[in-house]
């Protein structure tokens, strides 16, 4: 850990920060939430399917970046697929990560699915590929860049894995998504057990203004408060500069 760091531990440290589905929403509001709260030198690796809404983004972080010396890059991986996982892993690997003292991943990608009762889920694919995004696609992607970045001495290592209450509770017609949350709230809790070493935290951020909440409500015709993405991103935040969790705990954004 660098002694600018130790004088000042409210920051994120010197950081390698990879951040997946950053193009929008809560990704979006969580990259320019860490860019504010990182050491001169670190890197940003945003990633999601949208080229153009990634370059938008570093664009509007240009003038701080360059302030404050960020390494901010794009990129864009389908992380439904194999070759996108495999993509990013790649590109992570080429980052110079020796002078890093903190590797922060957060697994934020993820969609919805089909919001229906469970005695109409018999297509297999349709199940499967659902999985493979939300589950598979976010296992596969951590176990290659902790192989890509390995644990080290002077290296700290946090896993974020966006979570939400339907992790926790079962909710009728959204059996897909609540088996998704569930299973990657145990998948975390499983490396937490295996890598003392590494920090990990599930964290709901609660429901917030975004695509995904209009989907919802053009669904369902079930209005709700909304947050604005921010919120949730600064909350998050500043768990991760107090670091005082517990690593495979889960954490709400209405929690105090």
């Amino acid at each position: 850990m660098s002694d600018d760091h130790a004088a000042n531990p409210r920051t994120l440290g010197k950081c390698i920060c990879i951040i997946t589905g950053a193009s929008k929403g809560f990704g979006r509001a969580l990259a320019c939430e860490v860019s504010r709260s990182v050491m001169p030198g670190s890197i940003l690796l945003m990633v999601a399917r949208s080229g153009m809404l990634l370059q938008e983004l570093k664009e509007e972080l240009q003038s701080f970046t360059e302030e404050h010396k960020l390494v901010v890059r794009c990129i864009t991986a389908d992380l439904t697929t194999r070759e996108g996982v495999n993509d990013t892993v790649a590109a992570v690997r080429q980052e110079a990560a020796d002078e890093m003292d903190h590797v922060l991943l957060v697994n934020n990608a993820a969609s919805l699915g089909d919001i229906s009762r469970f005695v109409n889920f018999t297509d297999f694919d349709k199940v499967n590929s659902f999985l493979s995004f939300n589950v598979s696609s976010a296992l596969a992607l951590t176990a290659g860049i902790l192989k890509a970045l390995p644990c080290r001495a002077g290296l700290r290592w946090t896993v974020v894995n966006v979570s939400s209450l339907f992790a926790l509770q079962a909710m009728p017609s959204w059996v897909l998504y609540c088996t998704a949350k569930a299973a990657r709230e145990m998948m975390f809790r499983v490396l937490a057990e295996e890598e003392p070493n590494i920090k990990v935290l599930s964290y709901s951020p609660g429901p917030m203004d975004t695509e995904m909440q209009q989907e919802i409500l053009r669904l369902t015709g079930v209005s709700r408060h909304l947050l604005p993405c921010q919120e949730p991103a600064a909350k998050l935040t500043k768990l991760l500069l107090d670091n005082s969790f517990a690593s495979g705990t889960h954490h709400d954004f209405f929690e105090d």
